[in-house]
């Protein structure tokens, strides 16, 4: 599975620009004879797929300035409607919490599969392989108000805000909490603000999972995440963790990042976020334990690059 997927599905890692790049083509921009005239104008009413081995003939079925959602032949619209009407209210979210700068077109894009292409990826809108869109693509259904079908796409949306926001493309520390662990507090976040019935039943499922990185018998959400929103009571560190980064890490041009942030990097801008150090708070989640005393402490290496990232961005003060 590569990063930045779920389930099999075969994609890119959205947030970094790693995997498959295919070629734009201008063949995934068809229209029909007669559109409707309730749908803007710079919607396509037809859209066929030409990524990652999808080849679909996409239909539009709803769309208004927050989502345009486009199903394949085989799903029923009358059974994706409280989709399209959920994934808009979270799309509005993200916007007035992480954006409003996710790139020029303001529709996400919303792709829904029936019996196919099992999990999901998700591309920005600088990449050319989805015709310049914020688009999410999942599948495979069915997607009846089953209320935990909700999760691949929410991941999926969690992809295109730490991969697009402030007007700038890549994540940085996608190395460090890789595929899925900003998405658990994402998905959280997302689900308490919108007082979504399943946000009990996913914290409590994230309050158990444990991961094997950055050592084995992590608990990423448990320990380290969970304890930032409930610091905050809500996603204000990593909204400031996303704008310190746009205003102070390093581009390659103007709107894309240079390079990936390591450990110690990660652990100054969380600080500056947090407005203070979280180096004890690391220890206890990730780090080794002294063998003659059992106190937790953060890697040598780590506190070597934490050292060397408040020399190298001092402006971010906690």
């Amino acid at each position: 599975m590569q990063p930045g997927t779920r389930d099999g599905e075969e994609g890119p890692d959205p947030a970094s620009g790693r995997g498959r790049q295919p070629e734009a083509s201008s063949a995934g921009m068809e229209r029909p004879g007669e559109p409707d005239p309730s749908t803007p104008s710079r919607l396509p009413g037809v859209w066929r797929e030409h990524w990652f081995g999808h080849s679909q003939h996409l239909r539009l079925s709803a769309a208004d300035e927050h989502l345009a959602m486009y199903l394949d032949a085989d799903v029923d619209p009358g059974q994706s409607q409280w989709m399209r009407d959920f994934l808009g209210d979270v799309w509005r979210y993200c916007h007035q919490t992480y954006g409003p700068h996710f790139g020029p077109e303001p529709s996400l894009f919303v792709i829904l599969h029936q019996g196919r292409y099992g999990g999901g990826h998700a591309v920005g809108h600088r990449d050319p392989s989805h015709d310049y869109r914020n688009v999410i693509d999942c599948g495979p259904g069915p997607w009846r108000s089953r209320q935990d079908v909700i999760d691949i796409p929410v991941h999926e949306i969690g992809h295109i805000v730490e991969g697009e926001n402030n007007d700038v493309s890549g994540s940085p520390a996608f190395p460090i909490w890789r595929d899925s662990k900003w998405a658990e507090f994402f998905a959280f976040d997302v689900m308490t603000a919108l007082s979504h019935r399943d946000t009990q039943r996913v914290r409590e499922r994230w309050m158990r999972v444990t991961d094997g990185f950055p050592r084995s018998g992590c608990h990423w959400f448990r320990d380290w995440f969970h304890p930032l929103w409930d610091d905050a009571q809500g996603p204000d560190i990593m909204v400031r963790f996303f704008g310190l980064l746009a205003a102070h890490f390093p581009r390659q041009g103007p709107h894309r990042y240079a390079r990936d942030l390591n450990w110690g990097e990660f652990l100054h801008f969380s600080s500056a976020a947090a407005g203070g150090d979280l180096r004890r708070r690391a220890a206890d989640a990730f780090g080794t334990r002294r063998p003659w005393s059992g106190r937790p402490v953060v890697p040598g290496i780590w506190a070597e690059q934490f050292e060397r990232a408040r020399e190298d961005f001092p402006d971010l003060t906690y």
